[in-house]
């Protein structure tokens, strides 16, 4: 992604790379280390574990660890959310709180992120996280331009102006 959507020198774009990768693996085991520290003290203080332990360790490990808004952190908890409403829609069919669809609702769902993703991205770009709307712009923008082949494989910079 960044090799495509960003600008920069082959050098530059090496170290953002490391950076980030560095910046996730570091957010993770701190955040590791602090829920099972956590969860550990609970344990022992109260003698058991029970299933709030969890989600009290883990929501302050969440806010000391990824409170911080940043690029790394937002694309973690963006991934993170998407698998919970997943999850939590499984749940709730699983324990009867909706009912058990008659036919898959991914095609409906795909079709649903999809359109509004789209009419964010024409009409209310700015709401949009940095990344994907330069990755949006290079998909449904610069494509617009082409001039041969690098521009798919290297870089493709719009040049004309609408």
């Amino acid at each position: 992604m960044t090799f495509l959507f960003k600008s920069g020198s082959f050098r530059e774009k090496l170290k953002s790379i490391a950076q980030a990768t560095y910046t996730h693996s570091r957010n993770l085991a701190y955040f590791v280390f602090t829920y099972k520290g956590l969860l550990a003290a609970q344990s022992r203080l109260q003698g058991k574990k029970i299933p709030f332990h969890s989600f009290l360790a883990a929501c302050i490990g969440g806010w000391l660890v990824f409170g911080d808004n940043n690029p790394i952190n937002s694309q973690i908890i963006m991934y993170l959310l998407s698998r919970i409403l997943f999850g939590l829609a499984r749940l709730a069919v699983e324990k009867g709180y909706i009912p058990q669809p008659r036919q898959d609702p991914f095609p409906l769902l795909a079709a649903l992120v999809w359109g509004t993703v789209l009419w964010l991205f024409e009409y209310h770009r700015d709401t949009l996280q940095p990344s994907l709307q330069s990755s949006m712009t290079y998909l449904y923008e610069d494509s617009e331009v082409w001039h041969d082949v690098s521009d798919f494989l290297i870089y493709n910079k719009r040049t004309d102006s609408k």
